[in-house]
């Protein structure tokens, strides 16, 4: 008697909205149009090197689809340097897995491509609230976050126009500022300060101050790693993280300070931190989560490994984890620009 084939699947890295539609798109779609059985590991890599893992039947991922977080659990867990490429084999191997399907961002990425390397069957899923994976059009969870950012940013405004305070709201964004692009768009802001464009605090207090001088109550979204002009690197007084990189967070209350000064504006700052990570899914992210879900058990199925799937336009295809690991998608000029005629 053939025993169905298994596929695993895990979340690692940072969570995000959406991941468990992705969960649920590829345990129902695999189920379904494949005949797959399916087991969860949990805590992300963590759970494959220690073989903490639980089954994935059609049951277990019934009303998933609009809950936060991740069911598996998460963890930053690299497989390369705290088991490595045997460790996972074998953990394939004892749990009978055809393959991996590895739902994160660019250290997830690059984990599953280096197990690819290697011969390891696994296809990625791209997540991250930052938008700023260049192989695909949108992440899932950006939607959400932008929708988080901008609600949260809304209540900001009201209360700054109750007490004529100039607000500013610090929103997440490593690498590319899309976020306080969009949420900034969509929130009315009168400055919005990101990574890729560098500006001096003096334009800034004179948008500021522009919008005070019409009767505003001015507004300012800064990315996380905004760099003003003068300045050598971003924000980061906290050291590094768990992977060397400096902790970001805090540039918004630096530019309160300054800003009060240059503008004599009582202004007041808000970190949104990981609000922007947390809560339900929107819808267009339950969609596309749930599609791509879908698409991974397909790619699978088809013996598509090394590979993640990925939105070009509405439709979802299939991209190699090294283009997938390329150049980061940061936020063009003239995007930044077009935004940029509506500030002060």
């Amino acid at each position: 008697m053939n025993l169905p084939q298994r596929l695993g699947v895990l979340t690692s890295g940072g969570d995000c909205p959406g991941v468990n539609a992705v969960i649920r798109g590829a345990v129902l779609g695999g189920t379904v149009a494949h005949g797959y059985e399916f087991v969860g590991f949990r805590d992300g890599w963590r759970g494959v090197l220690e073989d903490d893992l639980l089954p994935l039947p059609r049951r277990a991922v019934r009303g998933i689809s609009g809950l936060g977080g991740t069911i598996l659990g998460t963890s930053r867990t690299n497989p390369l340097s705290e088991g490595g490429v045997e460790a996972v084999r074998g953990s394939m191997r004892r749990h009978r897995l055809e393959g991996l399907i590895a739902i994160g961002g660019e250290g997830t990425l690059a984990a599953g491509k280096a197990l690819s390397d290697q011969g390891v069957n696994v296809v990625g899923v791209p997540k991250t609230i930052d938008n700023d994976l260049g192989a695909t059009d949108y992440t899932f969870g950006f939607d959400s976050a932008v929708q988080t950012a901008t609600e949260a940013i809304d209540r900001l405004r009201t209360t700054g126009e109750s007490h004529h305070r100039c607000m500013i709201a610090e929103v997440m964004g490593r690498n590319a500022g899309w976020i306080a692009l969009h949420a900034g768009m969509a929130s009315g802001a009168h400055a919005i300060l990101i990574p890729e464009h560098r500006v001096a605090l003096k334009q800034v207090a004179a948008w500021v101050t522009s919008a005070r001088d019409r009767g505003r109550a001015p507004l300012v979204v800064v990315a996380e790693a905004f760099t003003p002009e003068g300045q050598d690197a971003p924000y980061a007084p906290r050291g590094l993280d768990t992977f060397g990189r400096p902790r970001l967070g805090g540039i918004g209350l630096a530019l309160e300070r300054e800003l009060q000064q240059l503008t004599g504006i009582e202004t007041r700052a808000t970190v949104l931190g990981h609000i922007q990570r947390g809560g339900e899914p929107t819808a267009f992210d339950r969609v596309l989560a749930t599609r791509l879900g879908m698409a991974a058990v397909g790619a699978a199925a088809a013996g598509r490994w090394g590979t993640m799937v990925s939105l070009r336009g509405t439709e979802i295809v299939n991209v190699g984890l090294e283009q997938a690991l390329g150049a980061l998608k940061v936020v063009p000029e003239a995007r930044y620009q077009e935004a940029a005629v509506l500030f002060g």
